[in-house]
Formats: C-alpha cells, structure tokens, sequence
C-alpha cells in the first residue's frame, strides 16, 4: 500500500499553516464547472490536524460554506485553542484568497486503555470480489470518482438507481481508491462524502445533494484493502436530506462512523444553492 496522502497537502514554514492545490483529480461535477469534492475538503483538515498536533484524530466535523474550483489553491489554517496530556481540540479555516470554504472542528489524541470492544457489526454482505463494479452516473472520467473504484454489495449506484427505489433508506458499497493508498483516517473521511449518493439509491432515481457538513467518528483504523460503507437515508423534506454511514474493514472490525445533512437534488429538477 501507499502511504502517501489521496490530496497533494503540502506544508510551509509555519507549521500551523498547509496548503492544497486543486485538480480535476480531488474535484467532481462537470467538465468546465467542477468542483473541490466535499470530503476532500474534510481529509484535507484531517491531514494537516494530525501532522501539526502529531496526534490522530478522535472526531471531526465539517461545515461547507463555499466552493473551491481548479486550479485555485486552498490554505489551510490550524488552530489549537485547547491543548492537554491525551488531547488536543483543533479547528481549521480552509479558504481561497479571502473566502472561506470550510470550518472543520476536531478533537485528536489517544489516552492509554486495554479496553477495545464494539458492539455494532458488519452486515452480511458478498465479499468485493463477488460483485460487479460500479460506475458514477456521470462517467468523471478526469475527475475524483475515476480515482474511486465502488462494488455495490446492496441497493443500486450510479444510473442503476433509477425506477429500483430501495424502501429502507440503505445501500451497502464496498469502496477502495484505484492507486492503493492505505487506509488512513483522511480517505474514511472522503468515502464518508458518498453518503449522498444512497439519496438516488432510497429515491430510486437519478438524486443525490450537496453536502452542508459531514461529521466522521473514528474508533480503530486496521489494515484493509476495501471498506465496506453502510448507507442509511433516515428521511427527506423540504428539499433536504439526512444520512448515516459505518465504515467496515474486510474482517468486520469497525473502523468510523459518520453523518451529514445534504441539499437534495436531482437531474430533472435542478436548483440553486
């Protein structure tokens, strides 16, 4: 596996400020209108958390505010109001020039304890290699979910969703990145940001959203090469949706959780942010 990170975050000489150039590579949308995708924006807070706190993350939640397009850059400033023995509280302003795109708040650390239980576990689900691959509705050829290989293990993914709504709100996604990146907290927080697309999956049409934040949960990351994500759509109104997902190793261990709130649309009627 490769250690290095999914984003290009690069350091400079103040160790509380990172930067992150913008590809098509960390983008989705349209050719010409593409866009930062939103949990890039989250990993990328995550990444430059842990290096300038040299500890891991425990939680962290992601506001977006704004978007960033190719082939701006985004600075990164971390924050450090609260600094303990086992702890540190942190908080992140990613923006572009003046305008800020997102706020992301976390807590990182480790406190020494021989307790390691979870209660939550995987569901039975074919195993990645036993179900065929999926492709995003749009094809991205150039962008973010080109890099993203996805097998659907339940419900429907892409242009599948559309007239096969699945009644109880879930899906089952085994996901990896196509370059063999190791599993690190930073790419859960970017398979987090596929919550949205288990909205066309409940629909049974062509539907998904614009995330307003995403919160990821870390318990205990294992080596793995696929990470099952565990879609639940809890329900819709008034133009907006909200959604959960547990991230499972290949040998059942969980590994986070996560949830977000997102802007529904869909193809046949789409709306201004």
């Amino acid at each position: 596996m490769d250690d290095r990170l999914f984003f290009d975050l690069r350091a400079t000489h103040n160790p509380h400020r990172w930067f992150m150039p913008l590809t098509p590579a960390v983008c989705v949308g349209p050719p010409g209108s593409m866009f930062m995708f939103g949990g890039v924006g989250l990993a990328s807070a995550i990444g430059a958390m842990e290096r300038t706190c040299g500890r891991p993350v425990i939680w962290a939640t992601a506001q977006y505010l704004s978007y960033a397009r190719p082939p701006s850059v985004v600075d990164l400033d971390v924050w450090t109001p609260a600094v303990g023995k086992h702890n540190t509280q942190a908080r992140v302003i990613g923006h572009v020039d003046d305008r800020e795109i997102f706020t992301v708040n976390a807590a990182l650390g480790s406190r020494p304890s021989d307790i390691s239980r979870q209660w939550l576990a995987m569901p039975e689900a074919l195993r990645p290699e036993d179900c065929e691959p999926a492709e995003h509705w749009r094809g991205d050829e150039e962008g973010l979910h080109s890099r993203i290989e996805v097998r659907v293990a339940k419900g429907a993914y892409g242009a599948e969703r559309v007239g096969r709504p699945e009644e109880d709100g879930r899906s089952l996604l085994w996901i990896r990145p196509r370059e063999r990146f190791a599993i690190d907290a930073s790419l859960l927080a970017v398979m987090a940001d596929f919550v949205p697309s288990g909205i066309g999956n409940a629909l049974g049409r062509n539907a998904g959203g614009n995330s307003l934040d995403n919160t990821l949960r870390i318990r205990r990351i294992v080596p793995t090469e696929w990470v099952l994500c565990d879609i639940h759509i809890q329900g819709i109104h008034g133009g907006f949706g909200h959604g959960s997902m547990s991230l499972f190793a290949q040998d059942g261990e969980l590994m986070a959780t996560a949830c977000q709130s997102v802007i529904v649309r869909t193809r046949e009627t789409p709306q201004d942010r």
